[in-house]
C-alpha cells in the first residue's frame, strides 16, 4: 500500500524563540514547494509561536509539539494542554519518546492517555516505541517494541488510527551517532505493523505509518526510506541544522 512519507523535526530543548526566527524560514525556503512528504517541525514550547508566525498560513510544513499533559487544565505547574496547543495550530505531537519515558519515568499507560487527549483534541500523535541497547543485547527487543506498542496504542478506534503515526527509536542509536542498519530497522517495522495488525486489524496495519529515528543524516535517509515498512524519520540533531534536514527530506523521498 502506498502510504505517503512523513519526516519530523524534534528540536527537543534547542532554539530560542529568537533563533527559530532564523532557522524556519531558512528550512522553508531550502524546501521550496514540497508535496512528496508531509514535513513537521516540533519546537520547544517557548518556540512554537514563532515557528507558526514564521510558517505563515497554508505553509506545506506542519507544526508540532514535543509532548503534551493529559489534563485538560488546572493545577498542574510547568505543564501544558491540548488546548493550548491547537491554539497555537498545532497538528502534532509527539508522545512517549524515549527521553520522557527514561528521565520522567513515562508508562505506556500514560502515553495512551495522553493520545487519547490529543486525538479529542485533533491532535495527530507521533507516538514513539524502542528498546534500549541493554535490551537489544539481552533479545529483549520484540518483547518490549510489542508490549510498548500495545500498550501505548491501546483502545483506539479505528476512525482514530487515520491521525496516528508510530515512531521506532531505538534508544541506543538516538545522539550517538549509531544507527541501525536498514535491515535491522525494517526488521521492527514490520514487527510493529504485524503487532497493529494483531490488535487493531490488518487494514488498519496496512494504512499505518511508521517513522525511524535514530540519527537520521542526509547520507543513510534513502536507504533506511527505501525499506518497505519504513514510512519516514524523526529526525533529532540534523534537524536543527536547515541545510541538513531538507537534505534528510529530499533524499527520503528520492
Amino acid at each position: 500500500m502506498l502510504r505517503k512519507k512523513i519526516i519530523a523535526g524534534n528540536w527537543k530543548m534547542n532554539k530560542t524563540a529568537t533563533e527559530t526566527k532564523v532557522l524556519v524560514p531558512e528550512i522553508k525556503d531550502r524546501l521550496g514547494k514540497f508535496d512528496q512528504a508531509e514535513v513537521v517541525i516540533c519546537p520547544p514550547f517557548t518556540a512554537l509561536q514563532a515557528a507558526q508566525e514564521a510558517l505563515g498560513a497554508h505553509s506545506d510544513i506542519a507544526l508540532g509539539a514535543q509532548n503534551l499533559h493529559q489534563a485538560a487544565g488546572g493545577a498542574y505547574t510547568g505543564e501544558i494542554s491540548a488546548a493550548m496547543l491547537r491554539d497555537l495550530f498545532c497538528r502534532f505531537v509527539i508522545l512517549g519518546h524515549s527521553e520522557r519515558r527514561q528521565y520522567c519515568a513515562e508508562t505506556d499507560a500514560l502515553v495512551n492517555e495522553k493520545a487519547r487527549v490529543a486525538l479529542k483534541a485533533s491532535l495527530r500523535p507521533i507516538i514513539c516505541v524502542g528498546e534500549t541497547l541493554a535490551e537489544r543485547e539481552a533479545g529483549h527487543m520484540a518483547q518490549v517494541v510489542t508490549r510498548q506498542t500495545q500498550g501505548s496504542c491501546a483502545g483506539f478506534a479505528e476512525d482514530d488510527w487515520n491521525n496516528v503515526v508510530i515512531a521506532y527509536e531505538p534508544v541506543w542509536a538516538i545522539g550517538t551517532g549509531k544507527t541501525a542498519t536498514p535491515a535491522q530497522a525494517q526488521e521492527v517495522h514490520a514487527l510493529i505493523r504485524a503487532t497493529v495488525s494483531g490488535f487493531a486489524g490488518k487494514t488498519v496495519a496496512d494504512k499505518l505509518r511508521i517513522q525511524y529515528g535514530g540519527s537520521v543524516k542526509p547520507d543513510n535517509a534513502q536507504e533506511l526510506l527505501n525499506q518497505p515498512d519504513i514510512d519516514g524519520a524523526l529526525v533529532g540533531g540534523a534537524s536543527l541544522d536547515a541545510a541538513s534536514f531538507v537534505a534528510i527530506i529530499k533524499n527520503a523521498c528520492a
